[in-house]
């Protein structure tokens, strides 16, 4: 079968490697579509600190039941949470199993799902109509993140919001604030096509040439209710302090790739929250799920799909890429 697997740092290829096996609890997948995350372009990078080449990378999938399976029918549409958790860690037993001191990671920690075949946890299964695509079925997961951040952040309805990054996680809590009652948004972005695809969704936009001040301009002078750091780059960092009302939250969803500088003095003078999101937890998966089939503008944010024989163009990331997906669902 084909597979797309990182080899070394900076290196990853097409390869054909054997089918997998199918052991107890497992469940055979035809996988439909596969998603580029930004930890796979860590993994890529070689700074992930768990993946160990060579790995078949891939958390962010659909695909279609193809072994028995003890609650659904083969033929199945269905998405993977990706994340395994041991159940028995102080963590975990403080039901926060998303964040499990033992965390395994299909995809990271084991071979993921971007191959045309994959065998997957039962319990990871999550089954959707026959009426959603499989490429909107492998964006749950990036979908799941932004429904995390919105309730893990604490957001209540009537309350503004500004969103730095337009990308594909970044929009997502864009929509997904919006779904959850949000009428007051502004994203912060300097990508002229992704600007391009925010306005198209109806969202406001701030200034490319001076940010800060569109968010004060939009929030009246007082700083946003809630801000959502969808970046990670040094000079979001240096206006997320300014950019929030006194006694507001600060959302950090994007991962910095080089720690950032940050005003703590601000902070302290301020009395905003800063909270951290890492990934979804069960409940924030079954919300995406249903949200996905909902007519709610997601299916903008794939407008990059590619065949895996484009492995490394999907890799390099087009400019314009929001969400870089890879079709397994043609035949060979």
């Amino acid at each position: 079968m084909r597979a797309i697997r990182y080899l070394a740092p900076g290196k990853v290829r097409l390869e054909d490697v054997p089918k997998p096996e199918v052991h107890n609890g497992q469940v055979l997948l035809r996988i439909s579509h596969a998603g580029i995350c930004g930890s796979d372009m860590t993994i890529y990078s070689g700074k992930h600190p768990r993946a160990k080449a060579p790995l078949i990378l891939g958390h962010e999938f659909s695909g279609i039941i193809s072994s028995p399976h003890p609650d659904y029918p083969e033929g199945t549409l269905v998405t993977i949470y990706p994340h395994q958790a041991c159940g028995h860690c102080a963590t975990c037993l403080r039901g926060l199993s998303h964040t499990c001191s033992h965390l395994r990671i299909i995809g990271i920690d084991q071979d993921g799902g971007m191959a045309d075949w994959a065998v997957v946890p039962e319990e990871a299964i999550y089954p959707l109509p026959k009426t959603v695509s499989g490429a909107l079925a492998a964006f749950v997961e990036p979908v799941s993140i932004g429904v995390h951040a919105v309730r893990h952040g604490k957001y209540q309805s009537g309350d503004n919001a500004v969103i730095f990054g337009a990308g594909g996680i970044g929009l997502s809590v864009a929509i997904t604030l919006r779904r959850f009652g949000a009428d007051n948004i502004m994203i912060c972005e300097p990508n002229e096509a992704r600007r391009k695809i925010a306005a198209e969704l109806g969202f406001a936009l701030g200034s490319v040439e001076n940010p800060l001040e569109s968010v004060l301009d939009f929030s009246k002078g007082e700083g946003a209710d809630f801000v959502f750091d969808c970046a990670g780059h040094q000079s979001v960092a240096d206006v997320l302090p300014d950019s929030v009302r006194i006694g507001g939250s600060i959302i950090m969803v994007a991962g910095y790739k080089i720690p950032p500088t940050f005003q703590f003095q601000k902070g302290m003078m301020r009395e905003f929250d800063i909270r951290f999101v890492r990934n979804s937890e069960r409940k924030d998966f079954s919300i995406a799920c249903d949200l996905i089939q909902q007519e709610l503008g997601y299916e903008k944010l794939l407008n990059c799909v590619l065949r895996p024989e484009e492995v490394q163009k999907g890799f390099d990331v087009p400019a314009d890429a929001l969400k870089v997906l890879f079709d397994f669902s043609r035949e060979v």
